[in-house]
């Protein structure tokens, strides 16, 4: 049975978030982060499959959607993304840790509220979202994941606002279908996701994602970048708690090269593959990530 919705909105300290709401308050959290160019309801399918047994919670991130649009790349650094994140889970579960769930770009700030708040959380759960070190690794050495990384460079360009919007959002709409199916975007949700992009300063808030990223991408066959990434430590990238890794291996958007060696991270690693899903693996199998996340923290 499909679950409705409720909304409201945070004030961080920092931006105002549109966060939707499913389950009861009081049961276990869960607190769930789209990607791009997505919005709170890439998880709507899953929160809705897991509302009477979990509370679950999923913000528009900051430049997406109905939440705020600040100016300047800066803004988009992780650093700022993670506070917003801590504050909505210190407003939601003061004093218990809780289940954090990523997808995408919101899979790169769960990795990083992951590493700075160990203890905050029970579980960690990503679903086609890669660490942070063996992205950068997997775009500096393994071919495949630099050609397929290539996209990134054209988001980041000046001028990616105009061409990602023309022609009704032709290209964006593209990008989703070159990831992965799209069997799911019917009319409506369409119409929702072109609403979503439309509002005022969310094209350029979302690609700021990108321009904020220090992530490094080389041009197919030239040498590799340096990154900040390069040079810190590993232990700045363990995941300390249970972590889950659902993972559409038809993703075209990301290789399996961005998976190799997980494990040396995340000593408490459990991964679960779906060979028929892609990249769009909420949208695809809503029900089937809903049962894995159910065992994983059960």
């Amino acid at each position: 049975m499909s679950v409705d919705a409720r909304f409201f909105s945070f004030d961080t300290g920092q931006v105002s978030l549109n966060v939707a709401e499913m389950g009861e308050r009081g049961k276990p959290l869960i607190v769930c982060l789209h990607g791009f160019p997505e919005y709170w309801a890439a998880w709507e399918g899953v929160m809705s499959a897991l509302a009477g047994d979990f509370h679950l919670v999923a913000p528009d991130q900051r430049g997406f959607n109905l939440s705020d649009k600040p100016q300047g790349v800066d803004a988009y650094r992780s650093k700022h993304v993670v506070a917003d994140l801590a504050a909505l889970a210190d407003h939601l579960s003061p004093g218990w840790p809780f289940v954090l769930a990523g997808h995408d770009w919101g899979a790169s700030i769960a990795y990083a509220y992951a590493f700075s708040h160990p203890d905050r959380l029970s579980h960690l759960v990503i679903a086609n979202g890669v660490h942070p070190a063996l992205f950068q690794r997997a775009i500096s050495d393994d071919p495949e994941q630099r050609r397929a990384s290539q996209y990134m460079n054209r988001l980041r360009a000046d001028g990616a606002e105009a061409r990602m919007a023309e022609d009704e959002y032709r290209r964006t709409f593209n990008m989703l279908s070159g990831f992965s199916k799209t069997g799911w975007m019917t009319g409506e949700e369409r119409a929702r996701y072109l609403a979503a992009w439309s509002r005022p300063g969310a094209m350029t808030g979302m690609l700021n994602w990108y321009r904020a990223s220090p992530i490094a991408v080389p041009g197919v066959g030239e040498p590799a970048i340096p990154s900040p990434i390069d040079d810190m430590p590993r232990e700045t990238f363990l995941v300390r708690m249970p972590h889950l890794l659902l993972w559409g291996e038809a993703d075209e958007a990301l290789r399996p090269a961005t998976i190799d060696g997980l494990g040396d991270y995340a000593p408490q690693l459990t991964v679960k593959r779906f060979a028929d899903s892609g990249h769009w693996i909420l949208h695809e199998q809503p029900d089937a990530v809903a049962g894995a996340i159910r065992d994983f923290v059960r």
